[in-house]
């Protein structure tokens, strides 16, 4: 047996090391380690409840928003209040555009580059993606760039600033737009959906979305020669390098439903592990039996967790906790939001070869089309000169639990309020699901799992990069 030590990772939010242990070429097992504490958690207690919402923008500086939300929720939960009207919307849009942009940034900065390594210098494809995706040299940078910033010029609009906008309330938004606004929004918004029909898909948004199976995915694909687009370009060499039998995990899905509003979600709240059922966070505990945390030897609920590092080697091997829904680890992200949801392209894609590095990358790009059709319908529908929030107050007594859905996956907070202070509070980060250690039990988290099996292909380990980024990792949100 041979032990790989894998890491620092480059192109991730935050610090990430691998081990495994391989024999024959082969992972038998993997740790994934989560080398840095951090302690939002604890720096929380004892402050007033909206506090969090200065703290917890800085857990991260890409998906900030997705923070701010889940305190905003939780808060609001405590103290009972109800938003709808320009607030909602509002703190959807600006959520959406982070969401977006995190996407964007993945596909094109994060997980493409990848494929430009020497490794594969000897694929008919190389040199084409070597002059598109290269690191900061490529064409893509060029364009993306550019556009990536144009569209963020909305969030300015609507939040202020980003990262680490401190407009979203409990009670909506504290920046009201005018109908001059408005009508800038819905301008940016078209060119950025000219410049994702042109570069990313090669064809329109709505055709994009309603592809409606594996089959009809490879229709599309020879449809529109590979070169025409990048997501063409991804399709050719993923089907080329078989991504679709790299990195497979659990099949379990959660989705705690993306974008809520007074009438559903967008993307539907649930899990999936082969059979739909409701999301119920009653289901949801963490143990830290592999962690460096006190032990419980067992499994807590969020409301009544702990978060005392101690650093013993000899009893853990991560910073990250163990989370899990009914006792199993469940996999989050942009895949299980569509597979929770029932897209009938990722649902097949599911049915076919489980959850994968090119399922979710799919599922990345077909949410990204359609988050901006949704935007185009919300921003149409904000009402200047109607208030964007409602007054909300620090409660003196509660508990309150805020849910959303980060690029990455599912994140909740856990608020508890006595005497008018931050008595715990609790966070579950989508990365937390995905690489968390492995939990009482000795189950491994999805990543660890989708890591076992895996062929280590040379000193460079193309495809344990691959796997873990195929899951877009945040690494500061998993240790908070």
């Amino acid at each position: 047996m041979t032990k790989l030590f894998i890491g620092p990772f480059n192109r991730i939010e935050g610090d990430l090391e691998v081990r495994l242990d391989v024999r024959d070429g082969l992972v038998r097992s993997a740790q994934v380690v989560s080398p840095l504490f951090r302690g939002f958690e604890t720096m929380l207690t004892g402050k007033t409840p909206s506090d969090a919402l200065i703290f917890v923008p800085r857990i991260c500086g890409i998906c900030s928003v997705s923070q701010s939300v889940a305190a905003a929720r939780a808060i609001g939960a405590a103290q009972g209040l109800t938003l709808s009207g320009n607030g909602a919307l509002s703190m959807n849009i600006v959520h959406a555009i982070e969401n977006i942009t995190d996407h964007l940034t993945h596909f094109y900065l994060f997980f493409m580059p990848d494929f430009t390594r020497p490794f594969y210098s000897g694929k008919h494809w190389h040199e084409d993606i070597i002059q598109r995706f290269a690191a900061v040299k490529g064409t893509a940078a060029s364009d993306v760039l550019p556009a990536r910033a144009q569209f963020l010029q909305m969030m300015g609009i609507l939040a202020g600033k980003w990262p680490h906008t401190l407009s979203i309330r409990p009670g909506g938004s504290t920046r009201a737009i005018s109908a001059a606004e408005r009508t800038r929004l819905a301008a940016l918004l078209t060119g950025f959906r000219r410049f994702l029909e042109r570069n990313l898909y090669g064809d329109s948004l709505e055709r994009v979305v309603s592809i409606c199976s594996a089959s009809a995915l490879d229709d599309w694909l020879q449809r529109r020669a590979a070169a025409n687009s990048d997501f063409g370009q991804f399709l050719a060499l993923s089907a080329d390098l078989n991504l679709q039998a790299l990195g497979h995990a659990h099949d379990r899905f959660l989705s705690v439903g993306a974008y809520a509003s007074e009438h559903g979600h967008l993307f539907a709240p649930g899990t999936h592990d082969g059979n739909h059922s409701p999301f119920d966070p009653v289901n949801v505990t963490e143990d830290t039996d592999h962690s460096w945390y006190q032990k419980d030897h067992g499994r807590r609920a969020p409301f009544d967790g702990k978060t005392l590092p101690v650093h013993d080697e000899t009893v853990g091997y991560s910073w990250c906790k163990a989370p899990r829904y009914d006792g199993k680890p469940y996999e989050v992200g942009a895949l299980a939001r569509q597979i929770v949801n029932g897209h009938p392209l990722l649902s097949d894609l599911v049915q076919r070869g489980g959850g994968n590095v090119h399922s979710r990358v799919v599922a990345r790009l077909v949410e990204l089309a359609a988050t901006v059709l949704a935007l185009e319908s919300w921003v149409a529908l904000l009402e200047p000169e109607a208030p964007f929030c409602v007054p909300d107050r620090d409660p003196r007594r509660g508990d309150g639990i805020g849910l959303t859905e980060a690029a990455r996956g599912s994140l909740g907070h856990w608020l508890s309020v006595r005497d008018g202070r931050i008595a715990n509070y609790q966070i579950i980060a989508p990365t937390t699901w995905n690489f968390s250690p492995r939990d009482n039990d000795g189950v491994s988290g999805p990543l660890e799992q989708a890591l076992t099996g895996v062929a280590v292909d040379g000193p460079e380990s193309v495809n344990v990069q691959h796997i873990v980024r195929s899951f877009d990792p945040c690494m500061v949100c998993t240790v908070h």
